[in-house]
């Protein structure tokens, strides 16, 4: 059985993994439109798309951040205090 925490780890990185594969398809038609209609290309447009897409996965990783704190406050250790072993 998940947990709610499991549940929203999940959602998070697929939110991640869909706005990464976001951001490739937007270089990839940026690729394309800029080819084919050369000095009409929307750059600003893309411009804008893409710092989009970035801030939600800024959002996604501030998210993640908060919701690791929670789980370590919940069980009783302090955020600061934890480090990864480097085996």
């Amino acid at each position: 059985m998940s947990t709610p925490e499991s549940e929203a780890r999940k959602a998070l990185n697929r939110l991640t993994r869909a706005l990464e594969k976001s951001r490739r398809e937007l270089d990839s038609l940026q690729g394309a439109i800029r080819h084919a209609e050369g000095e009409d290309f929307p750059a600003a447009a893309y411009a804008e798309a893409e710092e989009g897409i970035e801030r939600l996965l800024e959002f996604g990783r501030e998210e993640g951040a908060r919701l690791q704190a929670k789980i370590l406050q919940s069980g009783g250790l302090e955020p600061g205090r934890i480090r990864r072993s480097s085996s």
